[in-house]
Order: C-alpha cells, then sequence, then structure tokens
C-alpha cells in the first residue's frame, strides 16, 4: 500500500498543542504512530498533491456549473437504451449517476432514484427540478406512464431536445459572424479616430479655417474622444447594462420580442424559428396523448416569445370555450394563413398532431434556409457599412492635403 503524507494537529503529555506532517499507510496508521508517542489526536488530514488539488479545484467548478441540456439529452437517451433492455429504471438512474461528470446533476438523479425507491412516478420525481426538465418533458413521460410506451417517448423526447440544441446551435452561430464583423468595424473607427488622425493634427494647425467640413468634424470628434475617452466608455457601459435591465423587463422584453420579429433583416429567420418551435412542441405533445388545453399552455411556455405566447394563451382561452384552434389562430398575424389551414385541416381530419409534424418538419428546413440568407446578406452590408466609414475618414483626411498641394503649387 503506497504511504501518504499526513497533517496533524495534538496534544502531548504535557497538554501542549503541536502540529507536524507525518508519513503512514492509511488515516488509522497515522493515529496510530500519535497514540503510540503519547499524542492525543486533535486534527488529522491527507495532504493533497498540486495535481490532485488542481483536479479538486476543477472538481468543484464541476459542481457549481450547473447540468446544461447535452446532459439531459445523453441522459434520456442512456434511459431510454438502458429500460429497452428490460433495467429496472431504479437501476438505470443508479448507473446513470455512476457515470456523470457533473457532480450537481449526479446529486439530483440520485435524489430522483429515491423518490422512485420510495413509490413515486418518475414523472412525479423529475417534477420536482422544473429548470431540468421543463413541461414539455414531464408531460410526455406522464402520458408514457399511462399508456405503457415509456422507451418509445424518450426516443421522441431525445430527438426533439437535439433538435432544440442544434436549432439553438445555428441561431447563436448567425449571431457570432455579424458580431465579429462588428466589433472589428467598431475597433477600426476607434483606432482611426484616436492614433491616426491626431498624427495630422499638426499637420493642420495654423490653417483650421481652410479646411473642409467632413475633416472640421472629424479632427473634433478626434480630439473628444481622445481627451474625454472615459466618459464615452461610462457612457457606453452604461447603455449595455441599461439595455439589459430593460428587455429584462415585462415592457422591456415584449418590445425586444416584438423587434425579433418586425425587424426586415431578421423577422424571417425568427418568425421560422417560433413557430417550428410552438408547432413541433404541439405536435409532440398531441401525438404523446397529452390533453389539449395541457399541449396548449404548454406550447405557449416554450414559444420563447412573449407575442406568441400571448398568442397561443388566446387560443386556449378559446378553445377551453369549446371554440376550435384555428378560430383564433385566424385572427392574428403572427402564423401564415397557409398554416392555419393546414391546422383547420387537420383539426377536421383528426390528424391534428401529424399535421403539425409536417408543419414544424418544413418549418424547421425554413429556419436553415433563412439563417444562410440573413448570413449571407449581413456579411455585403457590413463591409459596405466598414468600407463607407473608413473611406469617409480617408477622405477627410486626403481632401486638406490636395487642397493645401494645389495652394502651394498655385503660388
Amino acid at each position: 500500500m503506497a504511504t501518504q503524507h499526513y497533517r496533524f494537529q495534538a496534544r502531548n503529555e504535557r497538554g501542549e498543542l503541536v502540529a507536524g506532517v507525518l508519513q503512514a499507510d492509511s488515516v488509522a496508521g497515522a493515529a496510530a504512530l500519535l497514540r503510540a508517542r503519547g499524542d492525543h489526536v486533535v486534527q488529522l488530514v491527507p495532504m493533497v498533491a498540486a495535481g490532485e488539488d488542481f483536479r479538486a479545484v476543477l472538481k468543484k467548478l464541476n459542481y457549481a456549473s450547473g447540468p446544461s441540456q447535452k446532459d439531459i439529452l445523453d441522459f434520456t437517451t442512456q434511459l431510454a437504451v438502458m429500460i429497452r433492455a428490460g433495467i429496472s429504471i431504479r437501476a438505470a438512474l443508479e448507473g446513470i449517476s455512476d457515470q456523470v461528470q457533473n457532480q450537481k446533476f449526479r446529486k439530483i438523479l440520485l435524489q430522483i432514484k429515491t423518490d422512485v425507491e420510495s413509490g413515486k412516478q418518475f414523472s412525479e420525481a423529475i417534477a420536482r427540478h422544473p429548470k431540468l426538465f421543463g413541461p414539455l418533458y414531464v408531460n410526455m413521460v406522464k402520458a408514457s406512464e399511462m399508456s405503457g410506451s415509456f422507451p418509445r417517448m424518450l426516443d421522441r423526447i431525445a430527438t426533439y431536445l437535439t433538435q432544440e440544441i442544434e436549432t439553438r446551435k445555428m441561431v447563436i452561430g448567425a449571431s457570432i459572424y455579424p458580431g465579429i464583423i462588428a466589433a472589428m468595424a467598431i475597433s477600426t473607427t476607434i483606432f482611426l479616430l484616436t492614433f491616426v488622425l491626431p498624427r495630422f493634427a499638426g499637420v493642420f494647425k495654423g490653417k483650421e479655417d481652410a479646411l473642409p467640413g467632413p475633416t472640421k468634424f472629424l479632427m473634433a470628434l478626434s480630439t473628444f474622444m481622445v481627451e474625454w475617452w472615459w466618459v464615452l466608455l461610462a457612457v457606453a457601459v452604461a447603455a449595455i447594462v441599461g439595455l439589459i435591465v430593460f428587455i429584462r423587463t415585462e415592457l422591456g422584453g415584449s418590445w425586444w420580442d416584438r423587434f425579433k420579429i418586425s425587424a426586415p433583416l431578421i423577422k424571417r429567420m425568427f418568425r421560422a424559428l417560433y413557430i417550428s418551435r410552438s408547432l413541433q412542441t404541439m405536435g409532440e405533445l398531441l401525438n404523446a396523448g397529452v390533453p389539449m388545453l395541457d399541449t396548449i399552455a404548454i406550447t405557449g411556455d416554450v414559444s420563447g416569445n412573449r407575442h406568441y405566447k400571448r398568442l397561443w394563451r388566446s387560443v386556449y382561452g378559446a378553445v377551453k370555450q369549446g371554440k376550435k384552434v384555428q378560430t383564433q389562430l385566424s385572427r392574428s398575424p403572427l402564423l401564415p394563413r397557409s398554416v392555419i389551414q393546414m391546422i383547420s385541416a387537420g383539426e377536421e381530419s383528426g390528424k391534428l398532431g401529424e399535421v403539425l409534424d409536417e408543419i414544424s418538419v418544413f418549418y424547421a428546413k425554413a429556419l436553415k434556409d433563412a439563417i444562410k440568407t440573413v448570413t449571407s446578406m449581413i456579411e455585403p452590408i457590413m463591409i459596405v457599412v466598414m468600407g463607407s466609414v473608413v473611406g469617409f475618414i480617408a477622405m477627410a483626411v486626403i481632401l486638406p492635403i490636395f487642397k493645401m498641394s494645389s495652394l502651394v503649387s498655385g503660388r
């Protein structure tokens, strides 16, 4: 057995507190050595090597970070495979929790296992963790428990989560590129105004009256940015923080959600996103056997946009009064007429779930096309904007030089 170093505190025969480090095979062995010396052990802890200390820090960080949507997807997929193989849900939860790297998620899975062992349904156990298992997940599991199709329903949930993750990656990917271009454009402009233009201040000194308007404006702006950069930085930070705080309010969030579905360049992408997500959720729940009112309520909650959420709430009220889904949808401009007509046909034929699946697949493809279109359009727009700004600055610098050269040659 490998020996290890232990840090100890003990009281000797005279009652004095002593401390130090000793080497032993185990904690019990270290305590025995101290007692053999006649010492009374006060504290005895193993010393951690540098690498182990680093791993302990990583473990703490891993515990502090909550499970991601990818963790939920992996858990769902593994659980479906193990249940299909005939393993009990208690044993499956125990086996999966042993393999989970995220400590916080492992603790939650063990809690779910304990709840299942105490007699709770799996849907009841996961409903105690709404931040990880949303209403769609819980209701689909609950419906499968009633129908006896638990493994197949887990596969459907895993497919849904996979599509959600892919969609989120596409939207984030489409946002990263324009963000990088915009950051480069702003950085280049700031560099030109604060480092390049001040170099020409000496050249133009004493000739301010002869300078053209654009040059005067840029020189004044450059001087202001160099001398009052801290004011501009404070204003920029305050504006960003203020915008974030405003968007988190109900009024600001409603404005932001309206902007995303009405701005000319991006509205097609976001409308396709919200329609695809709403109809896919609704189709999955209906096909799982979830009651219509519960399905509509959950669809509104997961739509991702306040205006679509209000739409589905109004549909909920109409259906509760005995009306059809398409009756309320036809009064809103948020869904295309063609979609409403297909939903109406699905209601009439009794195959609404299948129709919604087909529509959501179509809009998933439409979302991919919209993302490609937005990305391809943003690139030339940003290049034109960046080129215009740089060109304007270059023109403002070159024009007075040409003007002074012509005056000198005219003499």
